[in-house]
C-alpha cells in the first residue's frame, strides 16, 4: 500500500492496488480514494473528524487524508503509520507531525485527547482475541477524559441466508476475521490478519476492559462509528 501511496503522491496517479484474500475473490483498492478530501468522505468519517478535539492521534493514517483535513482546521494532530513510504507521502502532502511507528511500539508515548482509528479501525487487532490487547494499549496513551473514535463493519450480511440466518460454523472462528495481502506492481506485501467487528462484540469487549462504549452513527453499508471513553 505504501508503494501505491507514494506513487500517487509524487505523480498524481498510480497503478492498480490489488487486494488478495484466501476468503474472497481478488479485489482492488482505488488509490485516489486514499487521498480524498473532507467533502468526499463518507458521513461516518466526517462525523468522527467533527468530534475530534484536543491533542489528536490518527492511527494507521495511510496517505493522511484524515490528518490533513484536521490540520487544515488548525487541529493539533499527529499521524502514525508503520509504512515508511506512507509517512514520506504524508510529509510531502504537508502534514507536519508524522511518525513512522507501530501503535504497539512502547516508544510511542504521550497522552492524547482523541485517538482516531478509522477505515475499519478494529482491523488493527487482527483477531478477536487481540481486542483486549488493543484496548489496553489505547488506555496507556489516552488522556484523562479522552475519547477513542473507531469504526468498523458487520460482515454478517455476507453469510446470511434468505431467512436472515447466519450460514457460518462457529467452530470456524468469528466471521469477521479475514486475511489480506496487498500487491502493487512488483511489490508484494506480507499477508496480514484483519478484523471486522460487529458493534455488539466491540461493545462487550470494550466494557470488559474498562471502557464505556456508545454507538455514534451507522452507515449505509453495515458500518458504524463508536466512541469509547475510559
Amino acid at each position: 500500500m505504501g508503494a501505491a501511496i507514494i506513487d500517487f503522491a509524487r505523480n498524481g496517479k498510480a497503478g492498480t492496488l490489488r487486494v488478495l484474500s484466501s476468503m474472497f475473490e481478488e479485489d482492488e483498492m482505488p488509490v485516489p480514494h486514499l487521498f480524498r478530501k473532507f467533502t468526499e468522505m463518507p458521513p461516518i468519517e466526517q462525523t468522527a473528524l467533527g468530534m475530534a478535539k484536543g491533542r489528536i492521534l490518527d492511527v494507521g493514517a495511510g496517505a493522511g487524508c484524515h490528518a490533513l483535513a484536521l490540520q487544515d482546521t488548525g487541529a493539533d494532530v499527529t499521524a502514525i503509520d508503520i509504512s515508511p513510504l506512507s509517512c514520506e507521502a504524508m510529509r510531502l502532502r504537508g502534514i507536519r507531525q508524522v511518525e513512522c511507528i507501530d501503535l504497539f511500539d512502547r516508544r510511542l508515548e504521550g497522552k492524547y485527547d482523541t485517538i482516531l482509528l478509522l477505515m475499519n479501525g478494529t482491523g488493527i487487532a487482527g483477531k478477536v482475541k487481540r481486542l483486549p490487547l488493543l484496548f489496553r494499549r489505547l488506555q496507556e496513551i489516552l488522556a484523562p477524559e479522552g475519547q477513542i473514535l473507531i469504526d468498523s463493519s458487520d460482515l454478517r450480511y455476507i453469510y446470511e441466508d434468505e431467512d436472515g440466518n447466519l450460514d457460518w460454523d462457529p467452530e470456524d472462528g468469528y466471521y469477521g476475521e479475514v486475511d489480506y495481502q496487498m500487491v502493487y506492481k512488483t511489490v508484494e506485501g506480507e499477508p496480514f490478519d484483519w478484523l471486522y467487528c460487529d458493534y455488539d462484540l466491540l461493545s462487550t469487549v470494550a466494557e470488559a476492559n474498562g471502557f464505556h462504549c456508545s454507538l455514534v452513527a451507522e452507515g449505509a453499508h453495515y458500518d458504524y462509528l463508536a466512541r469509547l471513553t475510559f
